[in-house]
């Protein structure tokens, strides 16, 4: 079991150098330290809301709540439960990898299992896609491409290894599976009612 362990751990490290210092170009490295702060998606989410509210009054009020405890019950999971139990060190803080970690912006605080990046925005985006994508399908896509490429871009930033965020986006997947599961079987949440 040991031995599978430290496998999995040099093998994370090992697809870590590459995504972080191999496979890197000039674009990426200007564009991902910014693409992956939650700050520049604020606007995104307050046309989400307004959208919400428009088109389906009070319902769009509860879908923006179901948002707000989808990334409340990620975070926490993610935050509180597995950084605290697993302890991982950040690639960007761990001074024992035999290469260079190239950072590009900050190295944040905390520990790196799981990526709480990945897992908020996997579970925001399929809550999205399994709520409003049932009546607008063409958000499924663009919104499940955005959350993976903030997953990513973790990675590509030095502050998470792959599995963090591989791990991290299950978790959030499962989440934002689980509660839009359960906010659509809620006839007085449904947004589909409204169309119908």
């Amino acid at each position: 079991m040991e031995a599978l362990l430290e496998n999995i751990i040099h093998w994370d490290e090992s697809l870590f150098h590459l995504l972080n210092g191999v496979w890197t170009n000039p674009l990426l490295d200007e564009v991902m330290p910014w693409w992956r702060d939650k700050k520049t998606w604020i606007p995104l989410y307050l046309i989400l809301a307004g959208v919400a509210i428009y088109r389906f009054r009070l319902r769009g009020l509860y879908f923006i709540l179901g948002v707000v405890l989808t990334v409340g019950v990620a975070d926490t999971v993610s935050s509180k439960v597995m950084k605290p139990t697993f302890e991982r060190l950040r690639p960007c803080n761990n001074t024992e990898l035999p290469f260079e970690v190239m950072q590009r912006g900050g190295c944040g605080r905390g520990y790196s299992f799981t990526s709480s990046h990945a897992t908020n925005h996997l579970a925001i985006a399929w809550f999205i896609i399994l709520t409003l994508g049932r009546i607008y399908k063409w958000v499924r896509w663009p919104f499940l491409l955005w959350a993976l490429s903030i997953a990513y871009g973790q990675v590509y930033v030095g502050v998470h290894y792959p599995l963090d965020v591989i791990v991290g986006g299950c978790i959030g997947s499962l989440i934002g599976f689980g509660l839009a599961r359960a906010f659509n079987a809620w006839p007085a949440l449904n947004l589909q009612k409204v169309i119908a």
